[in-house]
């Protein structure tokens, strides 16, 4: 697979772009829920595969639909 990651996060780096902690970032990694590069033991998470799984998990507000019928007061 050839393609250009950008810059290579850390675990730390990682966590602190998502609002959270580095538990969540690592257990992301163990589940293989994202793509990281090992880079001998060091873990870097390429920011393309970051942006890549706050799409995926972006959920869209839903459309506010008008009621047609109204409520006797």
């Amino acid at each position: 697979m050839s393609y250009q990651h950008g810059r290579l996060l850390s675990v730390p780096e990682a966590a602190e772009r998502l609002g959270t902690g580095v538990r969540f970032v690592r257990r992301l990694i163990q589940e293989r829920r994202i793509t990281y590069v090992k880079v001998g033991r060091h873990v870097r998470i390429p920011e393309a595969a970051l942006a890549a799984y706050i799409e995926a998990n972006t959920v869209q507000p839903a459309r506010r639909t008008r009621s047609h019928h109204r409520l006797a007061a």
